[in-house]
């Protein structure tokens, strides 16, 4: 199948404001592209791209005065697959984990494994270790954690939501991630785009989403606390500890938001 992916997003800026963008597909589909992936500022202004530390794809401009329009666009291949299922999966004991893998059980800004590890195995010692365990962690969180727009807010981090019982994405995976390393699982943080493919439509606008993958055998496997099931048609731009690594826009600068669109769409061929 082929997705549609792209992005409206527009600032105001009373004087020029140097800005980091992480806003590119990330380079694990690249060869999944169609063409290019289009990326551009108006007014045009250069934006110079890089790589972070975490392999994630940034871009570096500044608005002018009086502010910017980013706009993107790909078409993307994807396999039309739902995320990957794998039950057997084991969790590795942590003398074995490979040494980058190590980050992924460490606190972060929005992950208080110091303040949810007593939590974290009072509700979940009992369950089996690898992939049971940290399905019991999405199930929970999903169970736990109430959806809704007007819950989000940049601070909160996994510990108010659990708190709280309220969140958006990001609070979601936050919450399961932690709960994750808290039981000596490697867990990272993922955004990109989902869309309503397979699925029936939210009547919400399009957003970028968020989730989380674990490290078990080896390798890195999906989770998504918010909808708890496989979804079709995920794109992911960027992972890291946690959103303060991915951030979509961050500008040096005061600026106001005054225009967001995101487009995931499945594209539907024409019957010959």
């Amino acid at each position: 199948m082929e997705i549609r992916v792209g992005f409206e997003i527009s600032y105001a800026a009373a004087q020029p404001t140097p800005m980091v963008i992480m806003l590119s597909i990330h380079p694990s589909r690249h060869s999944d592209i169609l063409g290019a992936e289009r990326i551009v500022a108006d007014p045009d202004v250069p934006i110079g791209f890089y790589r972070d530390s975490f392999g994630n794809i940034c871009g570096r401009l500044v608005a002018p005065a009086g502010g910017i329009r980013l706009l993107g666009d790909a078409l993307v291949r994807d396999s039309g697959l739902p995320d990957v299922v794998m039950p057997t999966a084991q969790q590795l004991p942590i003398e074995q984990l490979p040494d980058d893998v190590l980050l992924y059980l460490m606190p972060s800004r929005y992950c208080e494994t110091d303040r949810l590890t007593d939590i974290a195995w009072s509700l979940f010692a009992a369950t089996p270790p690898g992939w049971p365990r940290v399905q019991a962690i999405v199930d929970f969180v999903h169970r736990h954690v109430a959806f809704g727009y007007q819950h989000a807010h940049h601070m909160k981090s996994a510990h108010d939501v659990y708190e709280q019982r309220t969140g958006v994405c990001r609070d979601f995976a936050h919450l399961a991630l932690t709960f994750c390393r808290c039981m000596g699982i490697p867990a990272r943080y993922c955004t990109g785009y989902l869309g309503d493919i397979g699925v029936p439509p939210e009547p919400e606008a399009m957003d970028f989403s968020g989730w989380f993958e674990v490290y078990l055998s080896g390798q890195w496997y999906t989770f998504d606390a918010r909808h708890n099931m496989p979804r079709i048609g995920r794109i992911l731009m960027a992972t890291g500890r946690d959103a303060a690594d991915v951030a979509l826009t961050t500008s040096f600068g005061r600026m106001t938001l005054t225009k967001f669109v995101v487009v995931t769409d499945e594209v539907v061929m024409a019957q010959a």
